[in-house]
């Protein structure tokens, strides 16, 4: 059965209505924006954890709630909550986040940073599709793309984090859509990571596929990643 988030701390208007995040700020006071979007079990206690260690990293780093509170652990359940959630909604609910970050006072960049995980990695490429300009940097992590937006519409630099072997999001199909983001003008890498499973970033996952050494390389290319396309 499905849980409350005790993560919500911040407020944004986001189409048409009101939508709720957690935002974690730099010890510093500000940073470049950075949008953190979670998986298909909702604003967990591992997604508030990587939005801290983005702020620890000198970001202003906001994990807008796509599930309004709820959260599961049962895998049944998050995928009917995901499916519950179009992809098309979910980005612009996301907008707001988006204009939310960068009207905000302890953000210091021009334009936005947008990492997800699993089902938010699918929801990273809509978002920088729709967005266009406002994402200066797009990072999906075994990003489930259930729908394909207009490439040519990405104007942000992606970086993809896939593994080796994942049936939700397989590494050839990763290939291709950056190839397909390349071909459509944009600037597009994919890594892909030797002898890993799906989510292997999260080091709270369930189906014990965690690999602390593809975690660390990716999280240091990431951090290399929004310097360089952030500032």
């Amino acid at each position: 059965m499905s849980e409350q988030t005790p993560h919500q701390n911040v407020e944004f208007s986001s189409n048409g209505g009101t939508a709720h995040g957690y935002l974690a700020t730099p010890e510093s006071g500000s940073g470049p924006g950075l949008i953190v979007i979670q998986e298909w079990w909702g604003l967990t206690d591992h997604i508030a954890d990587v939005t801290n260690r983005f702020a620890a990293q000198g970001y202003t780093a906001l994990a807008p709630d796509l599930y309004g509170g709820s959260i599961t652990h049962d895998s049944e359940e998050a995928g009917q909550m995901m499916q519950n959630l179009p992809e098309d909604k979910a980005a612009m609910d996301l907008g707001g986040a988006v204009d939310f970050l960068l009207d905000h006072g302890a953000v210091t960049s021009s334009k936005i940073g947008v990492v997800g995980f699993c089902m938010g990695g699918g929801f990273v490429i809509q978002l920088a599709a729709q967005q266009g300009d406002k994402i200066g940097a797009a990072i999906p992590y075994y990003g489930v793309l259930q729908s394909q937006p207009d490439f040519s519409a990405i104007t942000a630099a992606v970086l993809g984090h896939y593994a080796e072997t994942d049936d939700f999001a397989p590494a050839d199909k990763a290939l291709e859509m950056g190839a397909a983001i390349r071909e459509a003008g944009g600037q597009a890498a994919i890594n892909i990571y030797g002898g890993t499973g799906h989510a292997f970033f999260n080091d709270e996952n369930r189906m014990g596929t965690y690999d602390s050494d593809a975690a660390a390389v990716s999280w240091s290319r990431t951090l290399a990643f929004l310097a360089e396309n952030l500032g």
